[in-house]
């Protein structure tokens, strides 16, 4: 299986804090990729120095092989690189079906001029990106609820809108911030079967940051553990699980 992303040798340090020191991942086409460690282990950075929101002191992001180092977010996102975030970024004052429009308009297929005149090619393009996003809250299952003020949503389902929005701007590597977090478990069973279906159905990859293990251990098909900006180790869930390194260091003793 290819190389999706690519990422070796990454420092970031913020003031006198190292972040990220020499750290590593990998996510091959169409696997789901866990990064894990304890808190302050430098996950999100790793994942925003790959969105393009955190610039790292040395290293190399590579998508498909192709260097991502000093292009923007938007190009990124471009280039099918998609972030979601531990904190709801829902537009609340908007419907559950405009919220995901706003990131279908990434690939928008008219120009300033065809929106300002309501040109035929205009109206085809919303069209199509209407049911293209009808589609995506059909696969995570929010069809019904596509006119619905996205605040009147519960917690979960707004998470769940999150994600469907970024399907939205045909990403080929989605990168999720603890998609779980404040989810019952019933809620996160529902999280991980998208999850699995994003991969299996759509081909997209994903690199996964998530502190709930049993999601983690359930959806991963591999898993790296930072500990203090470097890579402790890499591997199937059940080698994470019976490296004993890990186990002293983020997972515990049973």
């Amino acid at each position: 299986m290819a190389d999706l992303l690519d990422v070796r040798g990454v420092s970031v340090r913020f003031g006198g804090v190292q972040a990220l020191d020499g750290a590593a991942l990998t996510v091959r086409e169409g696997e789901v990729a866990s990064l894990i460690g304890p808190n302050g282990a430098g996950k999100t950075t790793l994942l925003g120095v790959v969105s393009g929101a955190v610039a790292p002191q040395s290293g190399s992001v590579r998508l498909r092989g192709e260097e991502l180092a000093g292009r923007p977010v938007h190009e990124r996102a471009g280039a099918g690189v998609v972030r979601t975030f531990q904190n709801l970024e829902i537009f609340s004052n908007m419907t559950v079906l405009e919220n995901v429009l706003t990131g279908a308009h990434l690939k928008a297929g008219y120009s300033l001029l065809d929106s300002l005149l309501r040109t035929p090619k205009f109206s085809r393009e919303e069209k199509r990106l209407r049911d293209a996003c009808m589609e995506k809250l059909d696969f995570v299952g929010l069809a019904d609820k596509a006119q619905a003020n996205a605040a009147d949503l519960p917690y979960g389902e707004q998470r769940l809108l999150e994600m469907a929005r970024a399907l939205a701007s045909a990403p080929v590597l989605l990168l999720l911030d603890e998609p779980a977090a404040g989810m019952n478990n019933k809620e996160t069973a529902k999280l991980g079967a998208i999850i699995r279906r994003i991969r299996s159905d759509l081909g997209v990859g994903v690199a996964l940051v998530e502190h709930d293990m049993e999601l983690v251990m359930d959806i991963s098909d591999r898993i790296t553990v930072l500990h203090f900006g470097r890579v402790l180790a890499e591997g199937t869930p059940l080698e994470i699980q019976e490296n004993p390194e890990v186990v002293a260091a983020y997972l515990g003793e049973d």
